[in-house]
């Protein structure tokens, strides 16, 4: 008996079966770059903390002066609130009394680098070198080392956060920007914070702009009313047990086994 082969049929079957061949093929494919994607992405520093508990950092950028130290102790004193400052080490070097007293009224000192150059563009071997200075520097001077570190003018990329990782930092950035340094009156920079602060945010100041201990009292005052709570920003932060979201916003992870 002969047998009749349906020739349609297996043109048929053979079409979907070589479809799915070609359809597996590219999910592998998309899977595989998808992965390298991932694996290459961008690493960000901590601009904020996501907490609902209206603790907020004040800090402070010493690289260039002196003049208004004091007078922002002071005013930080007044209103019982704790701030980092982000000391660069030739600063250290220069105002060492001044570190001392930052460390005496209960601040936080973190690093700034050394040298203040912009990190993005330095070797791995580079910037541990001057890290490693600047730490020298002020563990020398007030006897312990700093674990968080914000890069000079903002700028980092991903050599640069996954050494200081490695040497055991916390790399700081911030999402509120007083914009001090442009000199604005002393209303612009009040005003640009109390509009942008939220609980946990990181508020950045430089101690030597030429307005800012004019306007940090009317911060101060202003965020103090909202219930805010001026702390470090080691006290800030998460040590364990968080990521870092695509907006640099330090996440706590959930049901993590400790």
């Amino acid at each position: 008996m002969i047998k009749v082969i349906n020739i349609s049929r297996i043109v048929r079957v053979s079409f979907y079966f070589i479809l799915i061949v070609f359809l597996a093929s590219c999910i592998y494919i998309y899977s595989e770059v998808a992965i390298e994607v991932i694996n290459q992405k961008k690493l960000l520093p901590i601009y904020c903390v996501a907490r609902n508990d209206n603790k907020i950092a004040i800090t402070f950028d010493a690289a260039w002066g002196n003049d208004d130290t004091k007078d922002l102790l002071k005013i930080l004193k007044q209103y019982k609130a704790k701030a980092t400052f982000f000391l660069v080490g030739f600063w250290v070097e220069r105002y060492p009394n001044d570190v001392l007293e930052i460390c005496k009224e209960g601040h936080e000192i973190g690093s700034h680098s050394d040298k203040h150059l912009h990190m993005s563009k330095l070797s791995e071997t580079a910037i541990v070198e001057d890290i490693k200075s600047c730490e020298e520097k002020i563990s020398k001077l007030i006897g312990k080392r700093p674990v968080v570190f914000r890069a000079p003018y903002g700028d980092y990329n991903n050599t640069l956060i996954e050494t200081l990782t490695s040497l055991g930092y916390y790399v700081i950035q911030w999402d509120v920007d007083s914009l001090d340094w442009k000199d604005l009156p002393e209303d612009d920079i009040a005003q640009r914070v109390l509009r942008r602060v939220k609980s946990g945010s990181i508020i950045l100041f430089h101690n030597n702009a030429k307005n800012t201990k004019y306007a940090l009292p009317k911060i101060l005052g202003e965020l103090s009313k909202r219930g805010y709570q001026f702390v470090t920003v080691s006290e800030l932060i998460y040590k364990n047990n968080y990521y870092i979201d695509h907006q640099g916003i330090q996440r706590k992870l959930e049901n993590t086994v400790k």
